[in-house]
């Protein structure tokens, strides 16, 4: 049985992936430091192949000997300051979160010899396409303007340039969106759509930017592909994940919120200059690893909009829900 540890398991996009894990036969070790709380993986412990580990990553003497007594193959690592925003609310933090217990983790893995280590990084680290007209690819200029997407590019570049026997991939995901167990209203897809849900008017800043979008359960599929794809294919390498067809303008998703809710209140406040616009070219993904999306942001839309009219989430502008305080 392949094992796997996954930081920061407990969080908006590891809640999923550890289900998805659990289902393909994975057993998994689950770090995380719990700010956000453990409802989002309680039902989780009475699972044979589950394990969980309360632990701050930047606690590196507790780290490391929660990990020594434990055997696992590979780590997927998504254990963050996670956003613009929060990144910026705390720096200190975010640095040695982001940076330099990342670092630690990942040497720590080179000595004990894992087969495999996958990082969650960004799309935010291209910051803005050069050309409006193009797409940016693999191979386009990192062009970061945010702590946040820095320090995804310094771990980046430490990973994939690092001279060892473990097999390193990193994955720059596009804007997630989507259900997950421990539920997040402050991503794009999920803000509009509950705004209107709720009755409230929208308000959109730059409705001419560029974004690609991907949905949470996507975000999962990509990181079990990379651990079944033959090293040969993944080493050393970045992939984009999500789909080139799913990149949209802010405009291009009212259209479909105004479809999806005929009486939407939707305003448009102007914004000339937005550090960030870029539509993002998913194609290694599928042609290297045969990876492609199951969900679409109108049907992520429509889910969304169903949860929220049915009132199985009471309050969504509960904190709880936000990364950052609102």
């Amino acid at each position: 049985m392949k094992k796997v540890l996954v930081t920061g398991g407990a969080g908006y996009v590891g809640s999923v992936l550890l289900r998805d894990l659990l289902g393909q036969g994975y057993a998994v070790y689950c770090l995380d430091k719990l700010d956000f709380g453990g409802d989002s993986i309680v039902d989780l412990v009475q699972n044979s192949g589950f394990t969980f580990i309360n632990c701050d990553l930047n606690d590196h003497e507790q780290l490391r000997q929660e990990l020594d007594v434990i055997e696992f193959d590979s780590v997927i690592h998504l254990a963050a300051i996670v956003g613009d925003p929060a990144c910026k609310l705390q720096p200190d933090l975010a640095t040695r979160t982001n940076w330099e217990s990342s670092v630690f983790l990942f040497d720590y893995c080179v000595q004990r010899g894992i087969d495999k280590f996958v990082f969650a990084s960004t799309c935010s680290n291209y910051g803005k396409m050069p050309d409006p007209d193009a797409f940016v690819d693999e191979n386009s200029p990192l062009v970061p303007i945010s702590l946040y997407a820095e320090l995804k590019v310094n771990f980046e570049n430490y990973l994939i340039q690092s001279d060892t026997s473990v097999c390193t991939t990193a994955l720059r995901f596009a804007t997630v969106y989507g259900l997950s167990p421990r539920m997040r209203f402050d991503l794009t897809v999920n803000e509009f759509t509950k705004e209107l849900a709720l009755g409230n008017q929208l308000s959109i800043y730059g409705e001419q930017f560029w974004r690609p979008y991907c949905h949470v359960r996507d975000f999962s599929r990509a990181f079990i592909a990379v651990l079944e794809a033959d090293e040969t294919l993944v080493a050393n390498e970045v992939f984009n994940v999500g789909a080139t067809s799913e990149n949209y303008t802010k405009k291009m998703l009212s259209r479909i919120l105004s479809s999806t809710f005929p009486d939407a209140d939707i305003e448009f406040i102007q914004k000339e200059e937005d550090a960030r616009d870029y539509r993002v070219n998913c194609d290694k993904i599928r042609k290297v690893l045969g990876y492609d999306i199951s969900q679409t942001v109108p049907e992520g839309i429509e889910e969304i909009k169903q949860v929220l009219q049915c009132g199985l989430i009471g309050n969504p502008d509960d904190k709880r829900y936000y990364n950052v305080p609102v």
